[in-house]
């Protein structure tokens, strides 16, 4: 069977299988394939994927305090539970529960903890970011800090200096400052995260998954005009969409390993593409994903951005346009 015959399927862990491995066991609250994972993980970018999607999964358990129980001295665990935390209370605020104050508070603690006893780890950083946008007013100093530059916002720009201090362009950390953008009840308009991801991806260095950033506000900015009602739609053919789309694929994608690239960002890479009608630049990146494709931002290109197997059958019509073109197989 072709590749472009293959039905996707969606795996957070994507083309990790080692990660994969530990997520399988953590579902059944066994920790040790967690701990010798993160062990072996030396490289900050993965351990920064890594505990987050461990996170995902472990955030429903008691695993990591097992672990805790069991290596109260590993800075790995301490990682983790700040990691579990944080996913809790983000979970939390976004379904409106009632001990959303006291988790937070108690994320914010195990930030500061972690952040203490790993002093090189970005992760706590980036955890703190995360709880950022639970803070819409900005009512804590550290969210409102000056901006780096003309035309951005008052934020958490010392979180983000600290993240980067240690793993410079963290990937995680400037997502969830784009995160941070959209829940400010200040402002987050849409101008501020144009600016803000233009800004990021001027200065990253070739080779930074920064360089796909631009191509998540531009889908933010189609979901919310209700792009997918229109009867006649010009949203990624725009030069500028174009260019965008352009950037990533030669800035990002053409530049870095197969195992360093994000499964999300190949999905919003191959949906630009395809949008931009770009078809044989997409096919590469459609080759990239192998097996493996996310739903979104397939999912908002459909009339129920909830209904999955709508934004399958999307992505399929993409995947084979795009590879067909590719082989020269007409339009």
């Amino acid at each position: 069977m072709s590749n472009d015959e293959l039905r996707p399927v969606y795996h957070p862990a994507g083309h990790d299988s080692e990660l994969r491995t530990a997520m399988q066991d953590l579902r059944t609250g066994r920790w040790v394939s967690m701990r010798n994972l993160l062990t072996a993980t030396s490289d900050w970018a993965l351990w920064t994927q890594r505990t987050q999607v461990l996170a995902a999964v472990a955030a429903g358990s008691d695993a990591v305090q097992a672990w805790r129980r069991e290596e109260p001295r590993s800075l790995a665990a301490t990682v983790m539970h700040c990691r579990v935390v944080v996913e809790r209370a983000l979970r939390a605020h976004r379904e409106g529960h009632r001990r959303t104050q006291e988790l937070w508070h108690e994320a914010w603690e195990a930030c500061r903890v972690a952040g203490h006893q790993a002093p090189e780890d970005p992760v706590p950083w980036v955890c703190l970011l995360a709880l950022a946008q639970l803070d819409e007013k900005q009512q804590m100093d550290e969210h409102r800090t000056a901006p780096p530059g003309p035309m951005l916002f008052p934020g958490p720009w010392g979180l983000l200096a600290e993240a980067d201090k240690r793993d410079p362009f963290n990937r995680e950390a400037y997502h969830r400052m784009l995160q941070f953008v959209y829940a400010r009840r200040s402002g987050g308009h849409l101008s501020e995260a144009v600016n803000f991801v233009q800004w990021a991806a001027s200065s990253a260095p070739s080779g930074s998954p920064l360089h796909a950033l631009p191509l998540y506000v531009r889908v933010e900015r189609y979901r919310r005009e209700h792009g997918q009602e229109k009867a006649l739609d010009l949203h990624w053919v725009t030069e500028d969409a174009a260019r965008d789309a352009q950037r990533a694929l030669h800035s990002w994608f053409n530049q870095v390993a197969p195992a360093g690239r994000s499964l999300l960002d190949l999905n919003y890479l191959s949906h630009a593409l395809w949008g931009a009608l770009q078809f044989p630049d997409a096919a590469p990146v459609f080759e990239a994903l192998g097996p493996y494709y996310t739903t979104l931002p397939w999912a908002y290109r459909t009339d129920s951005p909830g209904d999955a197997g709508l934004a399958e059958e999307v992505f399929l019509r993409a995947r084979g346009r795009c590879l067909a073109a590719a082989r020269g197989a007409g339009p």
